[in-house]
């Protein structure tokens, strides 16, 4: 890993926000802000492989996202599609392993269907993780993984966190929020309890590598303490 790059970081999750207000400030339909957002989506997973990031994880759609406006909810599912169908060779052949969290197997057949193939083709790379939040929330994760945790025995904090859906991955080191909101949105909930956070007046379509390289180098400034002195 390039630690120069990352500043010692080895996990970045992103709540990527403002695909909407980007489009609404260039009088443009909120599909074609969703579109710039995917664009951004693979210039920024292209550079924190670039950079030597092992993990970056992707919020993309959340248990909330459902109350959005049903053709806003079809949009987002066929970009979801073409992403995945248009990128999948780049992933096989730079070594990107693709992981998916949440109850994304409630999506429909075709969109499971396609993520099942892409997890499979991309199980045995060893390289970067992207990571992409697919149907999630923080809270349902937890009480999934605490009542699998109970199936085996005592729920204490370390068999509630071998049952969350990033078990396999490095721990939460930076979570990146976009468009200037400063809140989790049920988001690695568990996983930020001591991840170090970066908030930004940036919309995500205008997040550029550059601005994951600004927000790695304030990580490096932190001295993480995990509680103590």
């Amino acid at each position: 890993m390039n630690a120069g790059q990352t500043h010692g970081a080895r996990h970045v999750a992103i709540i990527m926000d403002g695909n909407g207000r980007w489009a609404k400030k260039r009088h443009l339909p909120h599909a074609v802000g969703h579109q710039r957002g995917v664009e951004a989506v693979r210039t920024i997973s292209r550079a924190a492989r670039a950079m030597g990031l092992e993990a970056l994880t992707l919020y993309a759609f959340s248990t909330e996202n459902w109350r959005r406006p049903e053709d806003e909810v079809s949009a987002l599912m066929g970009l979801l599609k073409r992403f995945i169908q248009s990128d999948l060779d780049e992933f096989v052949r730079d070594n990107v392993k693709l992981k998916i969290i949440g109850e994304w197997r409630a999506l429909a057949p075709d969109i499971v269907a396609l993520i099942d193939d892409a997890l499979a083709k991309t199980a045995a790379n060893t390289g970067c993780t992207l990571v992409v939040a697919l149907n999630y929330g923080a809270q349902d994760e937890i009480a999934r993984a605490a009542a699998k945790a109970a199936e085996k025995g005592a729920i204490t904090p370390a068999a509630i966190e071998a049952e969350l859906d990033t078990a396999d991955l490095p721990p939460l080191d930076l979570l990146i929020r976009t468009s200037g909101e400063v809140r989790l949105s049920n988001f690695l909930l568990w996983q930020a309890a001591y991840a170090e956070m970066w908030f930004t007046d940036v919309l995500w379509p205008d997040f550029k590598p550059e601005h994951l390289q600004a927000a790695l180098a304030h990580f490096g400034q932190r001295e993480r303490r995990y509680g103590g002195r």
